[in-house]
């Protein structure tokens, strides 16, 4: 397994990023949400709690130029379902879902963002507890090695995660013009520390110019109590 500060520390731009996983203890349900940014206009972000999940928000109103594919609802709720995306396909997965479509059924309506040239991957995750036990999955829309005429789905699911082990999935696989999107399997990460120690531990690992929010919650699956950390650039 990977540890994930050196797979952050050695990327200076993956762009947004899920991680989801499984604590060491076996306990908690691990789910992470990144998002960085190199124009002033992604920079100018920031998280804040709505409901059981969070949205993006200006952190200054007055600097925000193009809300179009930076302002959305990163992570939703639905019952025993914790949904976790990197733009608005948030809410296709949350509607199609409460119509008891599946993760994949839900995420056929869309595709890949429409930021030419990168043509900017969706990446999507959906953690399921039932009693004290979960599984997750992960989804990748991109576009083919750059051309648009061509989207690509992949979805990969994970049954009974395995304690202290977590998957990794990015938009991009380094900084780059235009930027390549990431390719292949989610990366195989090892979950450490309690929620302050990993919060931290990827916050500190992120690329200082380019990180602007994190967001990581520890879920009991005996309870389905969670406990959250946000952490912002702006305003810290």
């Amino acid at each position: 397994m990977d540890k994930i500060e050196q797979l952050l520390q050695e990327n200076t731009y993956p762009g947004r990023g899920i991680i989801l996983g499984r604590s060491k203890d076996g306990s908690q349900a691990v789910v992470v949400y990144f998002i960085m940014g190199r124009s002033e206009n992604s920079r100018n972000r920031i998280f804040v709690e709505d409901g059981q999940g969070i949205r993006t928000q200006a952190f200054d109103p007055s600097k925000m130029t193009d809300p179009s594919l930076i302002i959305y609802a990163p992570v939703r709720v639905l019952g025993n379902k914790l949904i976790v995306t990197n733009g608005d396909q948030t809410d296709t997965i949350y509607r199609g879902m409460d119509r008891q479509l599946t993760f994949e059924q839900s995420l056929r309506e869309r595709t890949f963002e429409p930021d030419a040239p990168n043509y900017t991957p969706r990446i999507s995750g959906i953690v399921h507890i039932e009693a004290d036990t979960f599984n997750y999955a992960l989804s990748i829309l991109k576009s083919s090695q750059g051309n648009p005429d061509s989207c690509q789905r992949f979805t990969f699911a994970y049954e009974n995660p395995l304690p202290g082990e977590g998957r990794f999935i990015h938009t991009y696989e380094r900084d780059a013009d235009p930027l390549p999107s990431y390719s292949g399997e989610p990366k195989t990460i090892e979950v450490e520390g309690d929620l302050d120690v990993f919060t931290e531990k990827i916050w500190n690992s992120l690329n200082e110019e380019n990180k602007v929010s994190l967001f990581v919650r520890f879920i009991d699956l005996q309870t389905g109590s969670s406990r959250t950390r946000i952490i912002n650039k702006n305003g810290r």
